[in-house]
């Protein structure tokens, strides 16, 4: 069984699998340890990932990006067309109430929702760890941002399920990076807590937390959010100055272009991680627009300027998760970084000083949170042990439940799960009601959500309710927190007070019997929900259309292999047919044979482009039933010599051996070693006459020796004298005493009676 952990990240991400007794980071097809978080549509099929990279700058408009920042949002969502519109060039759309992408995709316009586009960015990480792992992939754990809503994670599970995954946990990002770093720790206080606050800048959102540890356990303290603070502003920042400088300096207009636009943004990033290690960088783009090259030169201390406004902000985020943990400066041990971000020395200067302390790097800064998702898939599969560590992890948002008013209640709402409520988390709610009711689940304090959130979280509809005894019954109801972060309610029944008699002993010792009043369950109740995630059918319709877009993405790469296979067959071949090949083909077929390799080159290039897949096979079957031969007679002419060396070195190896006067060899009997020798001579023989038939043969007919009977030969003749060269030397037989040797002389110079005199005395003594 796998054991998985995504980071799922705004730009990138990254997978670990637990194995061998450890975590290890994952390549990818290209040998990155990352993979882009990037979905391209093209005319005959999806690239995902690396090759959707590839894909950014010349496909553009039908390459999506942002697909975490997408994730369970509506289209008219104000972050969304203020915040996230600007870094995707495909056109955001409407899709079943979802904020999606119109592209052309097989030659056609067609609409993807978030839920199916994280779908097909999941689905190609799942096949990524199938490969590195050959198994499959179902179990895992998936890193979302503290600050994620229901909508959002629902969104993502749904994702993970039409991608065939098995989420276990949704996991806060900053949580797994603290399970990282606690699990390892061996030295951490029984009594006092050590607190540790983690930051997090990655490409889209900055986050903090306060976590507390103790032996064996963590325990989020409290955290802050900055969902629009990353490297991506940063990016922004020097894009817009050197959009700037380019328009003064070379008359271009870098936003009328989106291409153009594009180019530089990449050539911004480039150049901001420079920055990080260097005083200054260069920027240097061919053919931006218009034919015209630019250039440019940023010091580091120019850009500190120009980002100086967020900056500012880095300590605003520190300042809050404080507050929120309800700790000071004081009461912190240490500061861990992570994410990519983080490497900008401006950013860990006013950590660094906050603080008062120097930032800690125990951990990687782009691998620690996959690395302690996958930690926790390990902990929550059944089949992998790990060390006892409890992950007490925090609700970024109090959730609210209402109801309609009723005679039987005071109050209409109770803040169910407050700020900071631990999850997972199971609450009862008690009710009197004589008919079927409705609660409602919102956020409680909506300003904290992000803009443009609904703080509707679900309707559930608790029925099948009958006054008891003509009054109202006791109805329970069970609402959870899930592993998630996600709001549910789990079950609902109704109680009846009923009295017993129970036995009890009193001081005396006699047996009283009194009348207790006890809470008997007495029937479950139908609850129907109405949440925020996907409904059933729409995730059933994308599931199975995820299947045959990825069966045609299958196909259309077997395709491509089987084409290029065929092209490359068809110049190599031409090359050595009148190259090295050129003896080892039969002249009389040696020019139609030239002739059809061309005309498949050819070919390929003009009606063959885009041909079935069985066309191109039968195609390289054809020529392979002609070229194979030729092939072979040709490897043959080269091995066959090595082949002919190395039985005639063992053969003389062994007849050198067997008739040495060697030592270690003096107990093997002569007869056993002349057969060694006879068996050489055969071998010899047999050789000699097999090369005499191949050098009469042309080069361009079937071989009579191959190198492979030779080794089979080879091995016939050392599986005969092996057995015999190594025969165990005999056990020498053990020296008699010096007491039985004296004797037996003794027995040679007596006469018998005497012997039997001194046998009887010897038994005496």
């Amino acid at each position: 069984m796998s054991v998985v952990g995504i980071d799922l990240g705004n730009l990138q991400s990254v997978i670990s699998v637990a194995r061998n007794r450890g975590i290890d980071v994952i390549c990818n097809e290209v040998s990155n340890r990352a993979t882009p978080s990037l979905v391209s549509f093209g005319y005959k099929q999806r690239y995902l990932g690396e090759s959707a990279k590839t894909q950014e700058v010349s496909n553009f408009k039908n390459t999506v990006g942002s697909l975490k920042r997408l994730a369970g949002r509506t289209f008219n969502n104000p972050e969304v067309q203020e915040f996230e519109k600007p870094f995707i060039n495909a056109e955001l759309v409407d899709v079943d109430g979802q904020v999606g992408v119109k592209v052309n995709y097989l030659g056609e316009e067609q609409s993807f929702s978030n839920v199916q586009l994280l779908a097909m960015y999941l689905s190609k990480l799942k096949d990524i760890t199938a490969a590195e792992i050959n198994g499959p992939v179902s179990d895992c754990v998936i890193t979302v941002p503290g600050w994620f809503t229901e909508v959002q994670r629902r969104a993502i599970l749904s994702g993970a399920q039409i991608a065939g995954l098995n989420p276990l946990r949704l996991v806060n990002d900053l949580t797994a990076a603290a399970l990282g770093y606690g699990i390892t720790k061996l030295d951490l206080p029984e009594d006092k807590p050590r607190n540790v606050v983690f930051v997090d800048v990655g490409h889209s959102s900055y986050s903090v937390g306060v976590v507390s540890f103790i032996k064996g356990q963590l325990t989020v303290r409290g955290c802050a959010y900055d969902q629009h603070f990353g490297g991506r502003n940063f990016d922004q920042v020097l894009t817009d100055h050197l959009a700037a400088e380019f328009k003064e300096k070379y008359k271009i207009d870098v936003y009328s272009n989106s291409k153009a636009l594009l180019r530089l943004r990449v050539a911004a990033e480039r150049c901001k991680k420079i920055l990080s290690t260097n005083p200054q960088a260069p920027v240097n783009i061919e053919s931006i627009m218009d034919d015209k090259d630019v250039s440019a030169l940023i010091n580091r201390t120019d850009f500190e300027e120009w980002a100086a406004h967020l900056f500012t902000r880095t300590e605003d985020n520190l300042r809050k998760a404080l507050e929120n943990a309800g700790m000071t400066v004081a009461d912190i041990d240490a500061v861990e970084i992570v994410g990519g971000s983080t490497r900008i020395p401006a950013i860990k200067t006013t950590i660094s000083n906050y603080f008062g302390k120097t930032i800690s790097t125990t951990l990687n800064q782009d691998e620690a949170v996959s690395r302690g998702a996958a930690l926790q898939c390990a902990m929550l599969s059944p089949v992998f042990k790990v060390r006892d560590f409890r992950v007490n992890d925090i609700a970024s948002y109090p959730v609210k439940v209402q109801w309609p008013k009723t005679p039987e209640d005071e109050d209409t709402e109770i803040v169910a799960f407050d700020v900071n409520n631990s999850i997972p988390s199971t609450k009862i709610l008690t009710f009197h009601r004589s008919e079927p009711f409705t609660l409602e689940a919102v956020y409680a304090q909506p300003d904290l959500l992000p803009r443009g959130t609904n703080p509707w979280i679900g309707q559930y509809t608790v029925k099948d309710i009958k006054p008891v005894n003509g009054e109202a019954a006791q109805v329970k109801v069970k609402i959870r927190l899930n592993i998630h972060g996600v709001f549910s309610v789990e079950s609902a029944y109704t109680v009846e007070e009923k009295t017993v008699d129970e036995e009890f002993t009193n001081k005396d010792g006699e047996k009283e019997t009194k009348k207790v009043k006890k809470l008997v369950k007495t029937a479950d109740l139908t609850v129907v929900s109405q949440a925020t995630d996907v409904p059933v059918n729409v995730v059933n319709n994308y599931t199975e259309k995820e299947s045959q877009m990825a069966a045609n993405d299958k196909l259309i790469m077997a395709t491509e292999a089987a084409k290029n296979s065929l092209e490359e067959y068809g110049y190599e071949m031409r090359d050595k047919v009148t190259g090295p090949l050129s003896e080892y083909i039969d002249p009389s077929i040696k020019e139609q044979f030239e002739n059809d390799l061309s005309a498949v080159v050819d070919w390929i290039y003009e009606e063959g482009d885009e041909q079935p897949k069985s066309v191109y096979v039968e195609k390289l079957d054809a020529l392979k039933k002609i070229g194979s031969p030729v092939v072979e007679r040709y490897r043959e002419a080269e091995s066959r010599p090595r082949a002919i060396k190395s039985l005639r070195d063992e053969l003389e190896r062994l007849t050198k051996e067997a008739m040495s006067g060697d030592e270690k060899y003096s107990h093997i009997p002569a007869q056993d070693k002349q057969d060694i020798v006879d068996r050489c001579d055969r071998a010899r023989r047999w050789l000699d006459e097999q090369i005499a038939k191949q050098e009469v043969l042309p080069k361009h007919d079937t071989p009579v020796l191959f190198s492979r009977d030779i080794n089979k030969e080879q091995d016939a003749v050392n599986a005969f004298a092996f057995p015999l060269l190594n025969k165990p030397k005999p056990a020498p037989k053990p020296e008699e005493p010096a007491a039985d040797a004296e004797m037996a002389d003794a027995d040679k110079a007596e006469p018998t009676e005497d012997k039997e005199e001194q046998k009887d005395e010897m038994d005496i003594d």
